[in-house]
């Protein structure tokens, strides 16, 4: 162990992860009370495009990324609120847009374009300093505004209709909610990909959803659910030689079908 993390890499990895872990705690509550996945998987693919743009036009691939997401938030925050009947719909088109440009964006890229399977599959263990630093501040916003609009975020997502009447901003609160899981996806593209980023940040927190109604007491179950997850991952993918972000999302699966299988089974007794 000691030998393990004498290594910068392995250092960068667990950071990344233990960072990860917060925010998927936090936001992946959120989604999982909200039944939000399907709009969190619209938002999470159609960074694709914001990675591909930046690596046609010669900048940081992640910063393209937050651009997309957070665009794709909006764009998915005013469909929700004027076109109720054709949602499901509008955000398939957006998904698949989403995905599109970023296949576009890479085949107009001249010459070898390195590491793009990262961004889409993930890969913990090439995270940089730079990347540690701006999950850091990803992670430091997303916790302060959660904090902050606690009470408020609360109230929106069991009772619109109380939050309305408490004269409470609810569709501000509502497209904000959606911004801070765009920023949550970008922060985790590094550890888990584009492809995965849905089920990290839905799998924990489902499985503790299954253990508990209380909010708060759902994220501090997935931050630490996560964190155990995560580590676990980047341990049998630096021994076995195999995806970080395939063995973090297969282990976070057997979680969440073994609590449900102990849940039935308890019911059933």
């Amino acid at each position: 162990m000691t030998d393990l993390l004498s290594y910068v890499f392995m250092q960068h990895a667990f950071l990344a992860a233990a960072l990860a872990s917060v925010v998927c705690g936090i936001i992946g509550s959120y989604i999982i009370v909200r039944r939000m996945t399907a709009i969190s998987g619209g938002i999470s693919h159609a960074t694709f495009g914001g990675v591909g743009l930046g690596y046609l036009l010669g900048f940081s691939p992640i910063a393209g990324a937050a651009g997309f997401a957070v665009s794709a938030a909006v764009v998915m925050g005013i469909l929700k609120e004027y076109a109720h009947q054709k949602v499901d719909m509008l955000i398939g088109a957006v998904w698949a847009v989403g995905m599109a440009l970023g296949v576009l964006f890479v085949a107009l890229t001249p010459g070898y374009v390195p590491d793009i399977e990262s961004y889409l599959f993930g890969n913990i263990l090439l995270v940089t300093s730079g990347d540690l630093i701006l999950a850091g501040v990803f992670a430091v916003v997303i916790t302060a505004v959660v904090a902050l609009l606690y009470q408020p975020f609360l109230a929106v997502t069991f009772d619109e209709e109380y939050a309305t009447v408490m004269n409470l901003p609810v569709k501000m609160l509502n497209l904000l909610l959606l911004i801070l899981i765009a920023l949550a996806v970008v922060m985790l593209i590094q550890v888990v990909g584009i492809i995965l980023v849905i089920a990290l940040l839905t799998l924990p927190a489902a499985t503790c959803r299954m253990l508990t109604s209380r909010l708060w007491v759902m994220m501090i179950g997935s931050v630490v659910l996560c964190l155990l997850v995560s580590f676990g991952g980047i341990f049998l993918s630096y021994f076995w030689d195999i995806p970080s972000g395939a063995t973090i999302t297969l282990l976070a699966a057997g979680v969440f079908v073994l609590v449900m299988g102990v849940q039935r089974c308890v019911k059933g007794i």
